[in-house]
């Protein structure tokens, strides 16, 4: 499992320790984020997760695959279009047919917020950076060249969860 923006890293702890059976690679582009899920995962004691590394989607050498599955979290609205087009295109490069691109995080539907709070959230992303907001779920599933949506699952707080399963192309 390759997480994408793994931040402090209580999902890649949480998650190994879950699933004690499944690798976990960590990477994030603040070498803080790294440092800190580096310390959490010293913390638990996980041995299920690999040192985090440094990785900027737009510019960096993604780890070599292939991973059966990419997770990522909270990313897509707080960082430019752009910044969802270079995971894509990785988790392209990275994925094998029929492996999983797993996306969460708050997404517009039919190009409507699922909630006023998301509403206002949105509002308040466009206002710090105009290049961030809260993605339409079906404008990432048609970018996701080679993936196509096996699944979405409402999540608390008004989320989701985007499955997309690789294809063969």
């Amino acid at each position: 499992m390759l997480e994408i923006a793994c931040g402090s890293g209580q999902h890649a702890v949480w998650f190994a320790a879950a699933l004690p059976g499944v690798i976990w690679l960590p990477t994030d582009r603040d070498p803080l984020h790294v440092a800190s899920t580096d310390a959490w995962c010293a913390h638990t004691g996980v041995a299920n997760v690999l040192p985090a590394r440094l990785l900027d989607v737009r510019r960096d050498p993604w780890p070599d695959g292939p991973f059966d599955v990419v997770y990522c979290a909270n990313l897509v609205h707080i960082a430019p279009w752009e910044v969802a087009e270079a995971l894509l295109a990785g988790a392209r490069a990275v994925v094998p047919t029929e492996g999983q691109l797993v996306l969460y995080g708050p997404y517009r539907l039919g190009g409507a917020h699922t909630a006023p709070s998301n509403a206002a959230f949105d509002a308040s992303l466009r206002e710090r950076d105009p290049a961030w907001g809260v993605r339409d779920a079906e404008a990432i599933v048609a970018a996701a060249s080679g993936f196509v949506l096996e699944r979405r699952v409402e999540m608390p707080a008004e989320n989701q969860m985007l499955i997309l399963r690789r294809v063969a192309e």
